[in-house]
């Protein structure tokens, strides 16, 4: 609960535009009877719609309470995961609780370029994989490997992509506990196939909103993001190797050639053209996992080494960091309640035009928006399809993100945004 009164809760936000809507066709099948391709083919390839509107229509719980307790349970999974990372990792109580305090302040820090939070302030399938990633990378140090297993295959479930990135890691780990030194193995790390396709001038266009994919487009910031990780992992192996602490150890090296792994992948795949069209797989969205496990250690080893039992010491650190999030949350949504609660009315003037829209139009109408409202000062990214319920023209920010996706649907995109 403290983590969510530091990031704050924004339903409707970002990303929520994609998924949202797929869950809200499944409770009510007659929503959007246009553009549902723009939501769909996300959906098409989770269960994660399925699962939320399963768990509303089981516990009768109005829409909006529903997502709110899912976000609120993502959160707990979260922590819990990353509590029980930290006892494999470490031995004491005081280091696990450093190292979740550190994560559960940290949730809304940004990883490097990939437009990815640690957890986002809405509900998504991200939330849930991320959780599920960490108990698995518990399982595989453990060598629980039917565990780890299930919780890949919950994540995969839920997001597919992601899961990648956990499964990957988790062999990583496994190689790394019967071949000291293991080699470059792990060509099934990208199992697709068709992303050679030359792109068209359409996707192009799409492909301006996203520049993250892109590796050379990255500001001298991210490469920070990038690189300042590894070298503090390097670190951590050498601190834990000398404080016999084996699993953290095995952790923080697999983590080094996990990050250098998947670098290499965005390398390759960012300098040649033909290869541009493979650069929507994003292969440094690992770093999200590499951003949990360092934030986890950061976290123990401050708590043990320096913090220890002095309340005080846990003050000074800990409240100028949470003070820090919070007020960059509010400069994300400076005209939104922070939390927003399910039953109170929304407070941003935009969110309370889609409210009307949704209460005072027919369910088959279908809307003209400028194509880069998400990026109007105030509107604080809120997704009209989402909350409004209301089919729409496409958009440059979150309709253009299924086009990188899925490039049969640039054309479309691109005539609707014209």
């Amino acid at each position: 609960m403290a983590a969510l009164a530091v990031h704050g809760y924004h339903p409707y936000a970002e990303d929520a535009e994609i998924y949202l809507p797929g869950i809200e066709k499944l409770l009510h099948p007659q929503l959007f009877p246009t553009g549902t391709e723009f939501f769909e083919s996300h959906a098409s390839l989770t269960l994660f719609p399925n699962l939320i509107a399963w768990s509303i229509r089981i516990t009768h719980l109005p829409f909006r309470y529903g997502l709110f307790a899912w976000y609120v349970l993502a959160i707990f999974l979260l922590l819990l995961a990353c509590w029980r990372l930290s006892g494999i990792c470490f031995e004491t109580t005081t280091a696990r609780l450093g190292a979740v305090a550190m994560v559960a302040s940290l949730l809304t820090i940004p990883v490097a370029g990939t437009a990815l939070y640690i957890m986002d302030q809405y509900l998504n399938p991200r939330n849930l994989a991320a959780f599920a990633g960490v108990f698995a990378i518990c399982g595989t140090l453990e060598k629980k490997y039917v565990r780890a297993a299930l919780w890949i295959l919950f994540a995969a479930l839920v997001h597919p992509l992601m899961a990648s990135f956990a499964f990957a890691l988790c062999v990583i780990l496994f190689f790394l506990e019967i071949v000291p030194r293991p080699g470059f193995s792990f060509v099934l790390v990208l199992p697709f196939r068709n992303f050679f396709a030359p792109p068209t001038p359409e996707y192009r266009e799409a492909m301006r909103f996203h520049v993250s994919h892109f590796l050379p487009q990255w500001h001298w910031y991210e490469w920070l993001g990038l690189f300042g990780p590894m070298v503090i992992l390097v670190w951590f192996s050498y601190v834990a190797r000398w404080r016999n602490l084996k699993n953290l150890q095995r952790l923080c090296s697999g983590l080094v050639f996990y990050e250098l792994l998947y670098f290499v992948i965005a390398l390759i795949i960012a300098i040649p053209q033909r290869f541009e069209a493979v650069a929507r797989l994003q292969p440094l969205r690992s770093l999200h996992l590499v951003y949990i496990c360092m934030l986890i250690a950061m976290g123990a080893f401050l708590a043990e080494y320096i913090l220890k039992d002095r309340v005080w010491r846990w003050l000074v650190v800990f409240v100028p960091l949470c003070g820090g999030m919070f007020f960059a949350q509010r400069q994300l949504f400076p005209t939104s309640a922070h939390i927003e609660w399910p039953w109170a009315a929304p407070k941003n003037p935009w969110a309370q035009a889609f409210v009307w829209i949704r209460a005072n139009t027919p369910t088959d109408a279908f809307f003209a928006i400028n194509p880069t409202y998400m990026e109007i000062p105030g509107e604080d990214t809120i997704g009209f399809r989402a909350l409004a319920e209301r089919s729409r023209l496409a958009d440059a920010s979150k309709d253009s993100g299924a086009v990188a996706m899925f490039p049969p649907l640039a054309q479309q995109w691109w005539q609707q945004f014209q």
